[in-house]
């Protein structure tokens, strides 16, 4: 019976030395079954004021709840922990990474909501979790969704932002089914995962809006100092690199 496993954390912060301070997910099986998971766990490492800011999560908060090892979600994955199963995030390479600071090696097929949602997506100006809750109007069918599985949904929370990310995971299946007719969704949102997306136009900076391979023809030295001086995601990186090459 194959599983997935919808997850979202959040953390410390954002650096090399940040870990996970609470975990939100919801295990689906394949006749539509869940079990939701919304657990808080504590930290050696202080959580910043720039992650308080976020997700409002204080020490006093975590003060006392077992570390992350120790909660029902890491201990129920380790059993799922197979090539049957899916790991689904959005931006799953920082949710994935937080989990290997923990010892975990990932053994099951990877999801990337983010990274699908740009190559089904292509048009959309942002390919943000909270951007996509309103485009898509995600949060019309969202609290008869938070109903149905006793899920208190809070800006910023994990498992508000897990129950957003199911709904959507929902629009690429359909959207999936429209264009590759005949082909499994789930397999082809896991192959999509694996696709670099070519990227048409900037989301940010002096150019925002504008084609990228019109601003690499015309201004090629503005995208060396991107590659240079900013940290990118892959896909832009990717894009830019591609771009590059055919000046």
């Amino acid at each position: 019976m194959i599983k997935y496993v919808l997850f979202d954390t959040e953390t410390t912060g954002n650096q090399d030395d940040d870990r996970i301070i609470q975990v939100g997910a919801m295990v689906v099986g394949s006749k539509g079954e869940v079990e939701v998971y919304d657990e808080l766990c504590s930290s050696d490492v202080p959580i910043k004021i720039e992650a308080m800011e976020v997700h409002n999560i204080t020490p006093d908060i975590i003060e006392g709840k077992v570390p992350f090892k120790s909660t029902k979600f890491y201990n129920d994955m380790m059993s799922l922990n197979n090539e049957n199963n899916y790991l689904i995030a959005h931006n799953i390479k920082f949710d994935l990474g937080m989990l290997e600071k923990e010892g975990f090696v990932n053994q099951m097929k990877l999801i990337d909501t983010l990274r699908c949602s740009k190559h089904l997506y292509p048009d959309s100006n942002y390919h943000r979790l909270q951007y996509f809750r309103y485009s898509l109007e995600l949060y019309k069918e969202e609290q008869q969704e938070a109903a149905k599985h006793n899920i208190v949904i809070k800006a910023h929370d994990a498992i508000g932002d897990v129950l957003v990310m199911k709904l959507l995971l929902s629009k690429l299946v359909a959207r999936v089914k429209e264009e590759y007719v005949g082909v499994n969704p789930m397999v082809k949102l896991e192959e999509l995962t694996r696709t670099p997306v070519i990227m048409k136009s900037f989301k940010f900076g002096k150019y925002k809006g504008e084609q990228i391979e019109d601003i690499a023809r015309s201004d090629a030295g503005y995208i060396k100092w991107m590659m240079k001086s900013l940290d990118l995601d892959e896909d832009l990186k990717y894009t830019l690199e591609r771009v590059l090459e055919n000046v």
